[in-house]
């Protein structure tokens, strides 16, 4: 048994991951389907709105202001998940499309578009001992950006293939339905900031019911129109694979980048963990405004992957970094 929680834990497969995998499984065997879809689609609805009302709330202007000062810092992470993310995906066409299906391949290149996450790229930019508050200030920034940028960056790559609607009209529903109760929710935050603060702990629960209520929508409605039948066995590994080849690129170049520009050890670190990221929490939610029908679960299942690897992958590195700042700080007390 201490042998199995090692090897879960150095893997980072945690209760939500396990939860994932659960949901997949569950909307393989049980899909929900006939009346049941509509309801769903409204519960859905209802829990993504009140998702985003509490990420509102918990955001720190003191946090942001704090790190507003960092520009060129936050301009490179910018880039790097708007810019170098979409151009990689555009790049690995070639292989995108001998490797997988093309509704896999619509994924990654949807997962490309998507904005930086915000618990995980601060966590991992404290724990490697990093410039935290511009981690806060630009993950936070990434995610109201997406709401705007993803859309359209994704029918500007991706065109209107995979049942995606017009991104004007995305953006409109994505407003509706993410930044509007966003911003309610933060302006709200001088009554209910405490409030979010104190249940932190059991609000997370919040997110995370969401995200496995909107993978078990998605997935329903996925195996109904025949997903696994549709995508062999194949084509799953290579999206592990497509996935770290991605993820390896950009975690590359991001570094290499940050060292070219002369910043300091802190901020590459902040540039590496933030602009390498891409939100599951704010992923989901979008896909299902974007796509309709049973091509969302194909375009979800890219975004799942890529957020284990990236789990993972940056875990390692954030002890490397860790570890290289204590053995620093040891030579220099020597």
């Amino acid at each position: 048994m201490n042998l199995l929680a090692n090897l879960l834990r150095k893997l980072r497969i945690d209760g939500f991951n396990a939860a994932l995998l659960g949901t997949v499984l569950l909307a393989s065997i049980l899909p929900v389907h006939g009346a049941g879809a509509p309801v769903m689609d409204i519960v859905t609805d209802l829990a993504i709105a009140a998702l985003f009302f509490l990420h509102g709330a918990r955001l720190s202007r003191e946090a942001i202001v704090s790190g507003l000062t960092a520009w060129r810092l936050h301009l490179v992470i910018f880039c790097g998940t708007f810019v170098l993310f979409p151009l990689l995906g555009v790049l690995l066409k070639p292989l995108g499309l001998w490797l997988l299906t093309p509704q896999l391949y619509l994924g990654v290149l949807f997962l490309c578009t998507l904005p930086s996450t915000v618990q995980s790229s601060i966590a991992f930019t404290s724990m490697a001992g990093g410039n935290v508050p511009a981690a806060v200030t630009s993950a936070s920034a990434s995610s109201l950006f997406g709401v705007f940028l993803t859309p359209f960056l994704t029918g500007m790559i991706a065109g209107t293939s995979g049942a995606m609607g017009n991104p004007l009209h995305a953006v409109m529903s994505i407003m509706l339905q993410l930044l509007v109760p966003f911003v309610a929710g933060h302006l709200l935050r001088p009554w209910i900031g405490d409030w979010v603060a104190r249940y932190k702990s059991v609000l997370r629960y919040t997110d995370q019911g969401t995200i496995l209520l909107v993978v078990y929508t998605a997935f329903s409605a996925a195996v109904v129109e025949g997903l696994w039948h549709d995508t062999p066995l194949r084509s799953l590994l290579a999206l592990v694979l497509l996935s770290a080849l991605l993820l390896a690129l950009v975690m590359s170049l991001l570094t290499f980048s940050a060292r070219r520009l002369g910043f300091k050890r802190g901020d590459e670190i902040a540039i590496v963990f933030c602009g390498s990221k891409k939100s599951l929490a704010t992923g989901v939610p979008m896909a299902k405004i974007l796509f309709a029908g049973g091509s969302l679960g194909a375009v979800v299942l890219p975004v799942m992957v890529f957020h284990q690897l990236q789990l993972i992958v940056c875990a390692v590195i954030a002890q490397k970094y860790a570890k290289k700042k204590a053995a620093a700080a040891l030579a220099d007390a020597a």
